[in-house]
């Protein structure tokens, strides 16, 4: 009998054993299972994210490449409008070129161009300088389309600066046909056109000739008394003033006073 009593605890105790190592077994694989679980739930939302944050990157970068090629093409534009802008800035001044120039060099006599208009409380008031004797001498010249005879009345007159003189040409139209002429007109030595005024002068106007009519043309100048303090007047004692006649033509461009 206490063979038997002690064989059944012999089997409970196995039977314990057994289902304790069972019950171990059961723990460690669901922790496994639930390692294994984490893992992968890790695995997926770090390559979610990874992918995410690939996706954000790619979309700023094309962002920043849209926006540079934006920014590209607005100055592109600019700079193709300053470009047009110059063009024709350049254009409207090659055509405004000769009119401007001409009205300057007449302003400021550079060139050889006598100074146009005057001031008549300086002609009123300027003091001629008597110690200084200027020779005047005239010239004329015609183009070649033009067939009038043009020439000074006088070769030359003697003028002090400061004093009011006057000059004529005379001017004839030998042709059987009414012809419509302009001059232009230079001073030498370049530098005293700039002291030389005339107060009535028919350059730069239209002058219309009937067949075989003949006129006189006035030019009425002083020098500036300004010419005797200028160094680079000491030694100029001849001043030629030079007129040439052109047939006016639309589109006649005429040469500039000084460089004709």
């Amino acid at each position: 009998m206490l063979l038997s009593l002690a064989f059944r605890e012999c089997c409970a105790k196995h039977y314990v054993r057994l289902a304790v190592c069972k019950a171990q077994m059961c723990v460690k694989n669901a922790n496994i299972r639930r390692l294994t679980t984490s893992t992968s739930q890790l695995f997926v939302r770090r390559t979610a994210q990874r992918f995410g944050n690939q996706t954000r990157g790619a979309k700023t970068h094309r962002k920043k490449i849209n926006s540079q090629e934006d920014e590209w093409k607005q100055k592109n534009k600019t700079i193709l409008t300053y470009i047009a802008a110059a063009g024709v800035g350049m254009i409207g001044m090659s055509y405004a070129a000769v009119p401007l120039y001409r009205l300057y060099c007449q302003a400021t006599g550079l060139g050889g161009a006598a100074v146009a208009g005057h001031d008549a409380d300086l002609v009123e008031t300027m003091k001629p300088v008597k110690d200084r004797v200027i020779k005047v001498t005239f010239n004329a010249d015609t183009h070649a389309s033009l067939q009038w005879n043009f020439r000074p009345q006088q070769s030359e007159i003697y003028v002090v600066p400061g004093e009011t003189a006057l000059a004529f040409y005379k001017a004839r139209n030998p042709t059987d046909k009414p012809v419509i002429g302009i001059s232009t007109y230079n001073v030498v030595p370049f530098e005293a056109g700039q002291y030389f005024n005339k107060i009535q002068c028919f350059c730069f106007e239209e002058q219309r000739l009937n067949p075989q009519e003949e006129v006189d043309m006035p030019v009425f100048f002083y020098i500036d008394p300004e010419f005797d303090e200028d160094p680079r007047m000491a030694r100029v004692d001849n001043i030629i003033l030079s007129y040439t006649f052109f047939e006016a033509k639309e589109g006649q461009k005429l040469p500039l006073p000084g460089y004709s």
